[in-house]
């Protein structure tokens, strides 16, 4: 099954274009959480098991976990192994270095730990990705293309105009050939340049932060989102897990997340 097929099952199954990032904060925790050896693998599994039904996919980031030294990425390796397996794993690692270092950080994640998908930073060109997803039919990379953070368009240059890294990152790694899949991060924090990406990625799944805390336009991430094959995956991470702070914090998660998903819903009808 390619990475493509695995998501689209899944969307259609939970009727979710939702992903719910695992990002675990020391400074959010509950107190009781903080009281075990590690917090981390608990309060994950609390999450999942409260979402599993309402998502399309889950994205930790790696520098969540590598906070908490050994003990993260442990919990790290064991979050990924307790998602159920129908349910797409994106690691947010912004990985990207030249061909022989990337095809090693390929061997531990897409191997090893045999994630579906990794986001990918591609300052160095072809080499960040083709190490990754060349001959890997069934994985997926998202490839750095407009984030969502405030100083974007700083390097990036301006993609409603189509010029820039960002229109050019599109432009050329469309041209790589890839047995994976090869998707874009594209932040809903610019929503006026997301119909400029859709025009020059028309094929390619986009994963879409921003729409949380970060306040993007969930709207636009709806109409431009959509490929040909697949819906988007349209991230959130804060609003969902620190819903609530008490001992309901798993169902104050899985209200967030339902609304969220049902608001998703509600803009794609």
């Amino acid at each position: 099954m390619t990475y493509l097929e695995k998501l689209k099952t899944v969307q259609d199954h939970n009727n979710s274009w939702l992903c719910v990032g695992l990002d675990p904060d020391p400074g959010k925790l509950r107190v009781e959480w903080l009281k075990w050896d590690e917090p981390v693998l608990p309060f994950n599994r609390a999450i999942i098991d409260a979402t599993a039904d309402l998502v399309c996919a889950y994205k930790p980031n790696l520098g969540f976990y590598l906070q908490w030294g050994a003990a993260g990425v442990i919990a790290l390796e064991r979050t990924i192994a307790y998602i159920p397996q129908h349910i797409p794993v994106i690691l947010d690692c912004k990985t990207g270095d030249i061909g022989h270092t990337q095809a090693a950080w390929a061997a531990g994640l897409l191997d090893e730990w045999n994630v579906d998908a990794v986001t990918v930073n591609p300052f160095v060109g072809a080499e960040a990705v083709l190490p990754m997803i060349g001959k890997r039919a069934d994985k997926a990379v998202y490839i750095l293309s407009r984030t969502s953070n405030p100083s974007a368009t700083h390097f990036q240059g301006n993609l409603q105009a189509g010029e820039g890294l960002s229109a050019e990152v599109l432009r050329q790694s469309q041209t790589w050939p890839t047995a994976g899949h090869k998707g874009y991060v594209i932040g809903a924090t610019y929503p006026e340049e997301m119909a400029v990406a859709r025009q020059l990625a028309p094929q390619a799944n986009f994963l879409i932060p921003g729409v949380g805390a970060q306040g993007g336009s969930l709207e636009t991430a709806v109409t431009y989102g959509p490929d040909t094959t697949a819906g988007p995956v349209i991230n959130a991470s804060r609003s969902i897990l620190y819903a609530g702070g008490g001992p309901d914090f798993a169902d104050k998660a899985r209200a967030a997340a339902l609304a969220l998903r049902d608001q998703i819903n509600r803009l794609r009808a």
